[in-house]
């Protein structure tokens, strides 16, 4: 018997399924981050070789995987590409390996099919479609430092603008200041200063800050819930494109991530945006999660290579 695996490389951590070429799960687990726009090179070289040992472990020999997925943040830069696939063959693995970005196989997985809509907000942000005649349509995704609005990062960095602006007066009334410094353990807004841009805090870092604006929501913090509306406009935004670029009015949005799975604020906010201009427009669930989306394509690739 043959094996496929899928791989997702998301932004804190990477899930892998290890699978009969039926696409029937033998089995799932996680290894450590492998995104190079946030991570060494080291500690991504670690994950690989974690990974490759399960790996091993559940088909018996590298020789028995037919075909390897990888869908992995930052595919943008080319560079990545090749790193990822470096790392792949150092393990020894000699066979197929297809790279994507983790938006593609986060379709296949949600949608159980390559079409339609998926929107990602987790630690980054991005939206993604294919529609009937493979046409694809991406808007976002390029990173914190100039895109990702609407993403776990950009709600953690607000938040830290309100507390600055709250230190300095700017900003009156609101409970986040305190909420941030209590789940930072910090003191003062120069405890807050050297957090920030210290050389090991990383996004994830920042992006960890975002369940602070949902509790918030919830005690009534008038900044927190406008906030919130502004993530839900931000995403919004993201799918308009994809909506009429690819004809696809009446296509359900999958949806990913902690924003919007762990929001009810920002997720009731844009459907209610979603409502006023795209009534046909549903926000659903994925049927699967992006590593078997992933199973789903190296299945795929199989199928082709054989007919």
């Amino acid at each position: 018997m043959t094996y496929v695996v899928g791989i997702d490389g998301g932004g804190t951590k990477t899930a892998v399924d290890v699978a009969n070429e039926q696409g029937e799960l033998l089995k799932q687990f996680h290894v450590g981050a492998i995104n190079y726009n946030g991570g060494d090179e080291e500690t991504i070289a670690a994950s690989f070789a974690q990974m490759f040992e399960s790996i091993k472990e559940s088909c018996g020999s590298l020789d028995q995987v037919s075909q390897i997925v990888i869908g992995a943040a930052g595919i943008s830069n080319p560079q990545v590409s090749i790193k990822l696939e470096q790392n792949v063959r150092a393990q020894g693995y000699e066979g197929p390996v297809y790279i994507t970005g983790d938006q593609e196989i986060a379709l296949y997985g949600a949608q159980n099919a390559m079409e339609g809509i998926i929107l990602i907000a987790g630690t980054g942000s991005i939206c993604f479609g294919v529609n009937g005649y493979g046409e694809k349509h991406r808007t976002g995704g390029f990173g914190h430092l100039i895109d990702d609005e609407g993403s776990g990062y950009s709600i953690g960095r607000q938040l830290l603008s309100l507390l600055v602006q709250a230190e300095d007066g700017r900003l009156k009334d609101s409970i986040i200041p305190a909420m941030v410094y209590e789940q930072l353990g910090l003191r003062t807004v120069q405890d807050i200063i050297g957090f920030v841009y210290g050389k090991h805090t990383t996004k994830k870092d920042i992006a960890a800050l975002a369940p602070i604006m949902t509790k918030a929501c919830e005690l009534g913090d008038a900044q927190a819930l406008k906030l919130a509306k502004s993530t839900a406009e931000s995403l919004y935004e993201l799918i308009v494109p994809v909506i009429e670029r690819l004809k696809l009015q009446r296509s359900p949005i999958a949806i990913s991530g902690s924003v919007l799975q762990k929001s009810p604020f920002v997720h009731s906010a844009l459907e209610r945006k979603l409502a006023s201009t795209y009534p046909q427009v549903k926000l659903i669930m994925p049927i699967k999660d992006a590593a078997y989306g992933a199973v789903l394509m190296a299945c795929s690739l199989n199928h082709r290579s054989h007919v």
